[in-house]
């Protein structure tokens, strides 16, 4: 059995939650997947866990990342990887070193398109050693099939995936400590009115 991944010892990767590319992800509503990749930032910071930020061709069609993650980050968001083309988010060298610069071996991954932003970092890794989480419902695809395969994909690969909810518990571990106390609003906002 692996152990839990704990806020000391995983570091949290948001790629391209970027404003043009979540229209893109049909399969789960816009604010659904916005509340949920900005819950998995907030998590990051009240836990005082590495966070790393990545967007894709901010100028063009992807868009601008999701502009709230400057209010939740704000050293993070200025300090964003912008990548200029590289798919694969761990072939483009500066977010490669970012990831690298975390001294984790634990990540918490989520991307914007599952069935491209996600799964080619996420196998990437998992060839470089590093254990991966996939935070599945902090992306989408274009469509719920292209979805349902990328995940299978990753899992077959080794990583686990997982859901923003399951996530943020694992992390907390329990209600009662500090930890678990800061979690608990970011938890109670994702719960639907």
């Amino acid at each position: 059995m692996t152990s839990l991944f704990t806020p000391d010892d995983a570091a949290m990767l948001l790629i391209d939650h970027q404003t043009g590319t979540m229209r893109w992800a049909a399969s789960t509503p816009f604010e659904q997947l916005k509340s949920r990749a900005l819950a998995l930032a907030r998590a990051a910071k009240a836990l005082d866990m590495p966070l790393v930020l990545t967007s894709s061709l901010e100028e063009q069609a992807q868009g601008p990342l999701l502009p709230e993650f400057a209010d939740i980050a704000p050293a993070e968001y200025v300090g964003r990887i912008r990548r200029q083309g590289a798919v694969d988010a761990l072939h483009d060298p500066a977010f490669s070193a970012a990831v690298e610069a975390t001294g984790k071996r634990n990540l918490i991954v989520a991307g914007v398109t599952n069935d491209v932003c996600t799964v080619y970092p996420v196998l990437t890794a998992l060839r470089k050693g590093y254990r991966v989480q996939v935070v599945a419902d902090a992306g989408a695809s274009i469509t719920k099939d292209a979805d349902d395969i990328a995940l299978r994909r990753m899992a077959r690969a080794g990583a686990d995936i997982t859901s923003t909810n399951q996530v943020l518990a694992e992390l907390a571990a329990d209600w009662s400590t500090p930890a678990g106390q800061r979690v608990v609003p970011i938890m109670f906002d994702l719960i639907p009115a």
